[in-house]
């Protein structure tokens, strides 16, 4: 992809990559503490002629870190604006986590989104305690990878105004998707990593039986589905394209 060009928001600049500018997109949402390059293995295994955007949070990445209180909803007003901008007619959705959230609060604002891969993007924050056995967040990546991830993390966090930080990470503790997922009338595929499944997993996670989400699941892989499986993750994306 080529280098991250700059919009102008009230809050300072946002930062995103565009593979090549033209046609419609998959548009990527990282997690917490990530940004738009944890994306980089994923598009790299998508075909040339897909169109991939994927973009820096607020105050991640190479976007500017807001000075004043913002909330879940207003990152998905960043991905609507983004949309605006450049024009998106029509794009599929691939968010992990935090993204995945994010993607579903674009949705409920947006006509524009045909379908959405969730990469474990929580019901709800809640949902997820319990679900799965103990030590699979970081799935079988290297100390190396690790290290990384959580390096990236806290830097990322540090940058941040503590307060502002609490008050933006309240409205993800509040977020609750169930509702949208349960009338969702776009097809979704929600992916997890099967690591540290249990006979109760589904159960917690709270999926709701909508005929339009499929449930998928990535065997010996944790949290960090972009990094731990690019591969499956970009065949995912790519056979939802298709099926579309």
């Amino acid at each position: 992809m080529s280098e991250r060009t700059f919009l102008s928001t009230s809050w300072g600049e946002m930062a995103y990559l565009d593979s090549d500018g033209s046609g419609n997109p998959l548009i990527f949402l990282h997690g917490t503490g990530c940004d738009a390059t944890d994306w980089k293995s994923v598009i790299e295994f998508l075909p040339d002629n897909l169109r991939s955007i994927a973009l820096d949070f607020r105050g991640h990445g190479h976007s500017s870190v807001p000075t004043k209180p913002f909330t879940i909803g207003d990152l998905a007003a960043d991905v609507l604006y983004l949309m605006d901008t450049i024009k998106v007619q029509q794009t599929i959705l691939v968010g992990h986590s935090l993204g995945g959230m994010v993607a579903m609060e674009v949705v409920k604002d947006c006509a524009k989104v045909s379908g959405i891969v969730l990469l474990e993007g929580w019901t709800s924050l809640s949902s997820v305690h319990g679900a799965f056995k103990q030590d699979r967040f970081y799935g079988g990546l290297s100390k190396v990878k690790i290290s990384e991830i959580q390096t990236k993390s806290e830097q990322t966090r540090n940058r941040f105004n503590p307060d502002v930080w609490s008050s933006f990470w309240r409205t993800v503790r509040e977020f609750d998707g169930y509702s949208f997922l349960e009338n969702a009338a776009i097809p979704i595929v929600e992916v997890f990593g099967g690591m540290g499944r249990n006979e109760s997993t589904e159960q917690k996670l709270r999926i709701p039986p909508n005929p339009n989400i499929q449930v998928r699941w990535l065997q010996n892989a944790g949290h960090y589905l972009p990094h731990e499986c690019p591969t499956a993750v970009a065949d995912i994306c790519n056979n939802f394209v298709e099926t579309l």
